[in-house]
C-alpha cells in the first residue's frame, strides 16, 4: 500500500544528464581529445572545466529535490469528465528552485521557488470514471541549477478523491415539476400579456420603465419541491449521469428538490450541502 507520506532522497530520486547536458558532455569529451593530439594545457584546463562543472551541476539538481516530503491534503469532489483539483502538500527544511509537478498525462505546474515549510500546490486531472478514484501517479522533476541533469521522482498518492458521475442532460423521474400559472402567490417570471387577461396580472412596475405589457406568472410554494429518481429503461450510469446534471441545474436555480436511489431518500431541501450529499449518493450508487 502506497504511503501517506513520500520523502525524497537517494532510493527515491533518480538522475540523468539532459539533452543539454549530453552536448555539454560532448563538447568536454571533444575538447578532450583535441588536448591530447595537440598537447594544449590550455584546451586540456578548458575540457576538466567544463566536466568538473558537469560533476557539480550533479550533486547541486540531486540536493535540489533531497529531503522534500510529500503529502496528500483534503480535495473537494468534483465531476467525471472534467479536470478537477487535487490538493498536494510539499513540506522542505530549505528553499528550492524551479520544481515541475504533473500528473502523468496533465500537464505540468511550474514552481519558480519553493520556500521553506509546508507549500501547498493544487494540480489538474481528468477523472474517468465515478465513485472513489485515485489520481494518476505524480511526477516531479527539476533541471535546476544548470539544467545539465535532470532529476526526477515518481509517486502514487494514496488519498482518493469522491467523483460524481459525468453531467448529462437527458430524462430523469419528476414526481412534482413546477407548474406556472396566473395568480397572486409568489411571483416567479413574466411572460407577454395575452388579449382578455386581467389587467391586475400586468407589470406596471415594468410598464413605467418602459418595458413592453408582460403578465406576471406565479408560483404556488407548495409546489416547489421535486423529488427525482433515475428515468427507467436507461443504463445505470446514463441515467446517474442525467440526473447529476439536473441536479446541478435546480441548484443554481435555487429550487428545493429531493433524491430517490435505491432505497434510500433525501428529502426536499436546497443548499451546497443538499446537492453535494445528491452527488454523493450518485457517485456511490
Amino acid at each position: 500500500m502506497p504511503s501517506p507520506e513520500f520523502c525524497l532522497g537517494l532510493r527515491t530520486l533518480y538522475i540523468i544528464p539532459s539533452r543539454f547536458g549530453m552536448v555539454w558532455l560532448a563538447t568536454a569529451a571533444l575538447l578532450l581529445l583535441v588536448a591530447i593530439q595537440t598537447s594544449s594545457n590550455s584546451t586540456f584546463l578548458i575540457a576538466f572545466l567544463l566536466l568538473g562543472l558537469m560533476f557539480l551541476a550533479m550533486f547541486l539538481t540531486h540536493d535540489n529535490l533531497q529531503g522534500i516530503k510529500l503529502r496528500c491534503g483534503e480535495s473537494s469532489p468534483g465531476f467525471a469528465a472534467e479536470p478537477i483539483h487535487y490538493l498536494l502538500v510539499l513540506d522542505s527544511p530549505t528553499p528550492r528552485q524551479r520544481l515541475q509537478l504533473r500528473f502523468q498525462g496533465q500537464l505540468p505546474h511550474q514552481l519558480d521557488h519553493l520556500e521553506a515549510g509546508e507549500t501547498r500546490v493544487v494540480l489538474s486531472w481528468t477523472p474517468g470514471q465515478r465513485g472513489w478514484q485515485v489520481p494518476p501517479r505524480l511526477l516531479l522533476d527539476c533541471v535546476a541549477p544548470l539544467g545539465l541533469f535532470i532529476c526526477w521522482t515518481r509517486w502514487q498518492p494514496p488519498k482518493p478523491q469522491l467523483i460524481w458521475p459525468a453531467r448529462r442532460r437527458g430524462p430523469v423521474q419528476d414526481s412534482s415539476p413546477h407548474r406556472l400559472r396566473d395568480g397572486l402567490d409568489e411571483w416567479n417570471d413574466l411572460r407577454p400579456l395575452r388579449p382578455g387577461e386581467r389587467q391586475a396580472l400586468v407589470d406596471w412596475a415594468g410598464v413605467a420603465k418602459g418595458r413592453p405589457l408582460q403578465v406576471k406568472l406565479f408560483r404556488d410554494p407548495g409546489d416547489a419541491e421535486r423529488m427525482l429518481s433515475p428515468s427507467a429503461g436507461l443504463p445505470w450510469d446514463e441515467a446517474l449521469e442525467h440526473l447529476a446534471e439536473r441536479i446541478w441545474q435546480l441548484h443554481h436555480r435555487g429550487e428545493r428538490y429531493g433524491l430517490k436511489l435505491r432505497g434510500r431518500t433525501l428529502a426536499p431541501a436546497s443548499g451546497i450541502r443538499h446537492r453535494d450529499a445528491c452527488l454523493a449518493l450518485l457517485a456511490l450508487a
